[in-house]
């Protein structure tokens, strides 16, 4: 009981928390349609159109996470000058996002992923194809200071900076180390969700990777066994030197590494029937980059983060979560 008043605590100070969201903004594009027959001109299906759909990805998809938690997101990244990006632009500015630190590269194409779902006209439709359109942003001196002087004005005003790195490079070694000692100075929670460059980033608050991602960044493949699960969460909390590290484990719920503290396994919460794991890691990122700046510790943040990515799985697409339907998740804690 005592668990549950301090986790509803939390939640009600999420309203107005400034966050920075430095990081790689994908531009998700669905396709619905029905299946019908298999071509004549090759072994394939032939969907009959319907309709799409776009929405944020990537870091974008954690804007719109803390958006809807009700913080005050500030997104710091690089777009293209096309289409992809002016499409960005508008839904930011649609919820309500401030954009005057997302910057225009004109030698930059947006990056594009595009999900095909498909299935009978009254059933769920399945994703059977993703095409990504994916370009890295160019090594642009004035850029980069454009990015760095973003940052390090945020540095003062925000209360909690969530990298969100694809490896598109609007996330750059040499900018982050450049900015972390005025976050450090400040106090101010700094995580970070990288996909394949975990050990780049390091002393940062907290890293939240999911078991393929701490496979990459060690070299190692793990199983079932919980303690070499303790052995990589040990190496990689040393080899970071962060303060705390969540691993998300799919429907084997979380694992919590801290310093000087024995590791917590953090089982699924909800029903293991899911319905889209898409996006599910940067809203578990976002609640747990939230609760941290809402004072909480990370124990009490993974716990939130757990119940956040729980909630998300059973919702299509790259869904966001309302600090309500959390609140709801957290009083059904016995």
């Amino acid at each position: 009981m005592k668990n549950k008043k301090i986790l509803s605590q939390i939640i009600t100070r999420f309203p107005r928390k400034k966050v920075a969201v430095w990081g790689d903004i994908i531009l998700d594009e669905y396709l619905f349609g029905t299946t019908r027959r298999i071509s004549r001109e090759a072994p394939v299906l032939v969907l009959s159109y319907r309709k799409k759909e776009l929405s944020l990805g990537g870091g974008g998809n954690s804007l719109l996470n803390l958006k809807s938690l009700g913080a005050d997101p500030v997104p710091v990244s690089v777009i293209g000058r096309d289409e992809a990006g002016e499409t960005i632009l508008r839904l930011l500015n649609e919820a309500g996002i401030d954009t005057k630190h997302i910057l225009i590269e004109k030698d930059y194409v947006t990056p594009v992923k595009t999900r095909i779902l498909a299935g009978e006209e009254t059933a769920r439709k399945q994703q059977i194809l993703r095409i990504d359109r994916e370009y890295k942003v160019p090594e642009n001196p004035p850029l980069k200071q454009n990015l760095r002087d973003s940052l390090k004005n945020l540095s003062g005003e925000a209360e909690a900076l969530l990298i969100s790195d694809y490896d598109y490079r609007s996330v750059r070694e040499d900018i982050f180390r450049h900015i972390l000692p005025a976050y450090k100075r400040a106090r101010t929670p700094v995580t970070l969700d990288s996909r394949f460059r975990l050990l780049s980033f390091k002393e940062v608050t907290a890293i939240t990777p999911n078991e393929p991602e701490v496979e990459e960044a060690l070299g190692l493949r793990l199983d079932d066994d919980n303690e070499t699960l303790k052995k990589s969460g040990r190496s990689l909390l040393k080899q970071s030197g962060a303060a705390c590290i969540v691993i998300t484990r799919g429907s084997r719920g979380m694992a919590l590494f801290e310093k000087k503290k024995k590791a917590a396994f953090i089982p699924i919460y909800g029903t293991k029937d899911i319905v889209d794991v898409t996006g599910a890691g940067d809203t578990v990122i976002s609640v747990f980059t939230l609760a941290l700046a809402s004072g909480a510790s990370c124990k009490e943040a993974a716990l939130l983060a757990n119940r956040a990515g729980g909630l998300v799985v059973m919702k299509k697409g790259t869904a966001a979560l309302t600090s309500q339907e959390l609140q709801r998740a957290v009083e059904s804690i016995n």
